[in-house]
């Protein structure tokens, strides 16, 4: 039995009958069922590939280079590569054409992607790919056939920069852990009051405003660097508060994300999780971000080593002053 791509999205399905498996390569061969719409009813060229369509039922109206044809049942063209050309439906009702493309090249690829791209809803109302799917579909397969217009050269660098947007507005995504030979009620005490960082996470945290300890909802400022030649100023607020096991803040400013410490007893102290799930909001990190992605997170890593090397010796001064560790935690 045929194995079937569902291209519903775009009004068709494919049965393939023959693949590069099967050919070496030489051949794909495989019949379009429906009627097909949205960017698959677009001129468009294959540069390396010819294609043969035939016919099997309805009508196909082949437009080729600028001529029209219209194919009936029994009647077949080729199409050189190079060519720019379009199938539309000729008819009412559901259709079957038989198209063999030599060699066979990415076409499979491109027709499985395709069906992905029906599964993951990446297709607008008119059967065209939203913007970020179809920037990666031509940097992915436009070597092998693409849309006549624009050149296929724009096509490219329109991709690269809606790709590059992409990967701007991607957020960071941080996960890390380490144990504090500390209880966990002084740790959470120095983590729950930012007002403390200066102290112990040093020369991170330059300076921390707040009217008061930490509470459901309690604002902050915080000015603080890393590594890089650049500093930042951001406002948090509380949004979860459960002493002595986690905290979670939104941040907004420079950045703009959530973090949540996890706090979990061990046997000699305390397992602490920080999740850091962050966008660059600044607009120089934001142009940056998909050329220094690699840095930023370098950046984090280098600031994390310094929370890990300050936070044990602190939180073991506050275990030292139980009634400043419990005024803290009250």
């Amino acid at each position: 039995m045929a194995r079937t791509l569902d291209l519903s999205a775009l009004g068709v399905r494919i049965e393939l009958l023959r693949t590069p498996e099967d050919t070496g390569g030489e051949l794909l061969e495989f019949d379009v069922v429906g009627r097909a719409r949205g960017f698959l009813a677009s001129t468009h060229v294959h540069s390396s590939q010819s294609e043969r369509l035939e016919v099997l039922s309805g009508a196909l109206k082949l437009t080729i280079d600028g001529h029209e044809h219209l194919l009936r049942p029994g009647q077949a063209m080729e199409v050189a590569p190079g060519t720019p050309h379009r199938q539309q439906a000729g008819a009412t009702g559901e259709g079957r054409v038989r198209i063999q493309s030599r060699p066979a090249g990415d076409t499979l690829g491109f027709l499985e992607r395709v069906e992905q791209m029906g599964r993951d809803r990446e297709f607008n109302r008119f059967g065209y790919p939203k913007p970020v799917p179809g920037a990666r579909l031509i940097r992915d397969f436009g070597h092998a056939g693409h849309a006549t217009t624009p050149p296929l050269p724009v096509q490219r660098a329109f991709s690269r920069l809606v790709l590059g947007l992409a990967e701007a507005s991607r957020p960071y995504v941080f996960v890390d852990e380490w144990d504090v030979a500390a209880p966990r009620e002084a740790v959470f005490s120095a983590l729950a009051d930012a007002r403390t960082y200066p102290v112990w996470w040093r020369p991170v945290y330059i300076d921390v405003e707040s009217d008061g300890p930490a509470e459901l909802g309690k604002e902050s400022r915080q000015h603080f660097k890393g590594r890089l030649p650049y500093h930042l100023n951001t406002r948090s607020v509380i949004t979860q508060l459960d002493p002595p096991r986690t905290i979670t803040a939104e941040v907004d400013g420079d950045l703009r994300g959530t973090g949540t410490w996890t706090l979990t007893p061990i046997a000699d102290g305390t397992h602490v999780q920080f999740d850091w799930q962050v966008h660059a909001d600044r607009r120089l990190l934001r142009l940056l971000t998909p050329v220094l992605r690699p840095a930023f997170r370098w950046n984090h890593n280098w600031a994390i080593a310094r929370a890990m090397a300050g936070l044990e010796p602190f939180a073991q001064q506050l275990a030292n002053q139980p009634a400043a560790a419990e005024t803290a935690t009250a």
